[in-house]
């Protein structure tokens, strides 16, 4: 098993009265790229200070490789941390602004300019050596930053929302070279962001945070395949709710009877010990089949009515009107229903199907907001 890099216990954040972080347990492994994903004031970036030494937590531990660096100043921890204004000198160039923090710890002048080379090459920018940070674009800027926080080899490199000020075609850019990044210098690399799409293409593990604490930690898949609460269901991209009971099970998989009357089947390892649940089902998971073809046998079904299509170039979305007043939504590629003649029309009848496996359940916590459909647009934004 691979070795702890950051581990927090029991870690308490209070402002006043306000609790930011709320007793988090957290153990991030060495070498890994581990994301923190949540709402504006869920608490990510408090914890990121914390284990960075911004910020004092009210009670709690904080270890770095081991270390009880619970009352450490930043300076004394062996982390460094890329901030979304990147923070560059503009006087300096940019061949100064990556030897930094070396000049400060007296590395002798040969040795800097070996590390700095290693470094700019490292960011794809050998040849900028002697601009100023005026004269390069906000990704490059991004780069440069990057490579001065690398430079000092950092134990764990500490990453504040550093691609939000970016454009979002060279914001996918730098996902895919953040990720390569952290591969070829094999430092562990916290992030935090609020971006379910930027987490899920660079993380190795992401804890989906919410009021201060994480409500789910996992890997990529198996948050977005078997989400655990209603919340990370919604946050981690969109999800068709409906509200059942479980009435058994055979195999593999359980019976779930749906508020509207319809019974559904689960995998029966995700409804065990549970009676009043929210079967979820992904968008795009779902088929539509016209009334007089055949749905494959064991296929999960119900009657649905189109309501609205939006096309979408690589797929359509439908909003499907099913039994109980519910509402799902759809996202069917465009592959054999190539042309926009060829889509569903708002008012046609179809069948709603999916494959049983494709189900995914979690536990009814009531609230007055619709079940059928949580996305990210309904969940509670605030200042963090």
């Amino acid at each position: 098993m691979a070795n702890v890099a950051v581990r927090l216990v029991d870690v308490v954040k209070k402002f006043g009265e306000a609790v930011a972080v709320d007793h988090i347990d957290l153990e991030v492994r060495d070498g890994e790229f581990f994301s923190l994903l949540g709402p504006s004031g869920c608490g990510k970036t408090t914890t990121l200070r914390m284990i960075g030494g911004f910020e004092e937590p009210t009670s709690g531990l904080i270890e770095l490789q081991g270390q009880d660096v619970t009352w450490l100043p930043p300076y004394k921890r062996h982390v460094n941390t890329v901030f979304q204004n990147y923070a560059l000198f503009p006087h300096l160039t940019i061949y100064e602004n990556v030897a930094f923090g070396l000049r400060r710890k007296g590395v002798k002048d040969a040795d800097i300019k070996g590390r700095v080379t290693e470094m700019l090459e490292l960011v794809e920018l050998p040849g900028y050596e002697s601009r100023k940070p005026t004269q390069i674009s906000g990704g490059q800027a991004q780069r440069v930053a990057l490579a001065r926080a690398l430079i000092n080899r950092p134990a764990v490199l500490l990453l504040d929302e550093p691609l939000g000020a970016l454009d979002l075609k060279l914001r996918k850019q730098m996902q895919v070279e953040l990720k390569r990044i952290q591969q070829e210098v094999g430092i562990t690399f916290i992030y935090v962001t609020h971006d379910q799409e930027e987490a899920m293409t660079m993380s190795d593990r992401i804890a989906v945070m919410n009021k201060g604490h994480y409500e789910q930690l996992g890997d990529p898949e198996t948050l977005y395949e078997r989400p655990a609460t209603r919340f990370v269901a919604g946050f981690l991209g969109v999800s068709n709710l409906i509200a059942g009971k479980v009435a058994g099970g055979d195999g593999d998989f359980a019976s779930i009877t749906l508020d509207n009357g319809v019974a559904v089947r689960a995998p029966r390892s995700l409804a065990d010990g549970k009676t009043s649940i929210l079967l979820g089902v992904r968008p795009e998971k779902i088929r539509l089949f016209e009334l007089h073809e055949t749905v494959p046998e064991g296929f999960n079904r119900m009657p649905g009515t189109i309501r609205a299509a939006s096309y979408m170039g690589v797929s359509t979305q439908y909003q499907v009107d099913v039994p109980g007043d519910r509402r799902l939504t759809v996202f069917e590629q465009n592959v054999e229903r190539a042309t926009k003649a060829e889509l569903w029309e708002p008012g046609e009848e179809a069948v709603v199907a999916w494959q049983p496996r494709h189900s995914f359940v979690v536990k009814d916590e009531g609230g007055d907001a619709p079940v059928e459909d949580v996305t990210e647009e309904q969940v509670a934004f605030s200042e963090e």
